[in-house]
Order: C-alpha cells, then structure tokens, then sequence
C-alpha cells in the first residue's frame, strides 16, 4: 500500500469526526436562548423549540417524536443536536425526564426501569392529547431505547407507537467489557446496586427485570422497530446484544454505512448526524435516502 494511503484513513477519520462534533453543536448554540443551554423547565415551558405543546403534526409527519434520554442524562442535554435536526425537519419533538432517585437532582435514568416505563406511558398519553395524533415514534437513546420495550409490552404501548428507534440501546444488558461478571465476588454488592440505584442494576445481564422483558421474543406485533449500533460502544457490550430478534427488525451497525464513524456509546447519542440520518430514514421509511459519510454534513 503507498504510504499516502496508508496515511489516508485516519487523517479522513479525524476530519469526519470533527464535522460530526462540530456541524450539530453550532445547531444546538443557535436553538439555545442567549444565556447558554436551556434548562430542563425552559425546555418543557417554551412555545417554540421541542417540548411545544402548541405543535401540531404536519401530514407529511403526522407522528409526533418523543424523544427518551438514557441512564445520568434527562430531557435537554441528551437531545440539543438531535431535538433540533428532527425539528428542521418539520417534526413536533417532545422529550421527557424520567427515573430519578429522591435527592438526586439533574441525572435522571436511575430509578427501577419498570416504573420509570410507567413514567413514560403518562408522558406518551400526554403529547397524543395535546398533538391530537393517533400514534407517537419513540427514539430513545441507551436505556432510552430499550425501556420504551417495557411499555410496549406489558403497559399498552403497543396501541399508541408505531416504531420505536434504538440508538445505542442495552436491550440484553450489558457486561461493562465483562465487569459486571465481577459482582459475585464482592459480598452484598449486588444488593448495594439493586437498592441504590436500581435503574443501574436492571441493566446488567441476566437481571431479573431484562429476563421479563426478553422472555417470549424481543418485540410485539404492530410495532417497527430499529436499532443503530457502533461496534465502538464500551459501555453496551458486546455491542451485537443491541440488536433484536423479530419479524419487524432493522439492525444498523453504523461502520456497514460509514467505516470512518468512531463514534462510541455517548456520541452516537449526542452528535452523530449519521446515526440522525438513520432515524430520520427510520422515522420517515417512505421517503429515506442512503446513509453514508457524506450524511455527517447533510
């Protein structure tokens, strides 16, 4: 190989990995009032932005988007450059908190994922009230992706969400690299999790809580699903145990569009407009265009 080329896939890598970071946080800085990020009441207050409750569904976009943060983040931080790409779009975006622990202000995610389901059915039933929309499109982000599962299944979703998008979800748990087989050997640590933070704690391998979820195939009937992986992910591993099992699956590794993409668990999430170009095709399969490098500029 010349050396020219040898030195051509890292230095393109390095100049894909800026646009990335840098395209959707000039978005996120104009969408932000002048006093810098909005906090979490602005967010759900504004009359213009996400969170609009005035927003009423265009019939190009008939769904309104409820977007679902992942495990230590809420409602704002986790959705300043992907709130405002899925609105340039023409969609009414909703986001919620949810999962917070008593005394524990600003991370959100925490509390037993069933419950924080049970949030998220409230919060659902709320924007279709208020749009006047027969359905929602959940995206959710980590836990955000495989938490919506659980009201899709046993907490009526199944009537009100026509697809569900996963960016980076634990759908099967997660090892930490094989940390969390660990446990075992530390006396009371597992009870320690379970009672401090139990959102943390159903999110590990082999929980109780994920054997329920799990427990007679991945998905229900009626509902899309998709979901966008890296194969850089460190905190969802192995990164295959995002995908699901059924007959209305896509299963997206983000390096099949784009081998330059080194987005891991949190960027994925947070910056990567080529995983955004995946949700909105996702979101809007009728009129979806290929993904690929060039789509962290579009």
């Amino acid at each position: 190989m010349l050396p020219w080329k040898r030195l051509f896939r890292p230095l393109a890598a390095l100049l894909l990995t800026t646009a990335v970071a840098v395209v959707p946080a000039a978005g996120a800085e104009a969408a932000a009032p002048s006093g810098g990020t909005p906090s979490l009441q602005q967010s759900q207050e504004s009359g213009s932005g996400w969170n609009d409750y005035s927003c009423k569904p265009s019939a190009a976009h008939p769904r309104p988007v409820a977007l679902v943060h992942g495990t230590f983040a809420n409602s704002v931080d986790n959705w300043l450059a992907l709130a405002p790409y899925l609105e340039d779009r023409g969609y009414c975006v909703f986001s919620l908190d949810y999962g917070q622990l008593p005394g524990v202000p600003l991370f959100y995610g925490l509390g037993p994922i069933a419950d924080s389901a049970g949030q998220l059915r409230t919060f659902v039933d709320k924007v279709l009230a208020a749009t006047g929309a027969a359905e929602v499109d959940i995206v959710g982000h980590s836990q955000g992706g495989m938490m919506p599962r659980y009201y899709l299944k046993f907490l009526g979703g199944v009537a009100k969400v026509n697809a569900l998008v996963g960016i980076a979800p634990d759908n099967h748990g997660t090892t930490l690299n094989g940390l969390t087989n660990l446990l075992p050997y530390f006396p009371g640590a597992e009870d320690l999790l379970s009672s401090a933070t139990p959102g943390l704690a159903d999110q590990v391998a082999g929980s109780a809580f994920l054997t329920k979820l799990n427990a007679g195939g991945d998905t229900v009937p009626g509902v899309h699903y998709t979901v966008i992986a890296t194969k850089y992910d460190e905190v969802v591993t192995p990164y295959s145990s995002q995908f699901l099992s059924g007959s209305d699956v896509h299963n997206v590794l983000l390096q099949n569009l784009c081998v330059l993409d080194l987005s891991e668990h949190v960027l994925i999430g947070l910056t990567d407009r080529i995983a955004f170009h995946e949700v909105a095709n996702a979101l809007d399969p009728a009129h979806a265009t290929p993904t690929s490098c060039a789509s962290a500029f579009s």
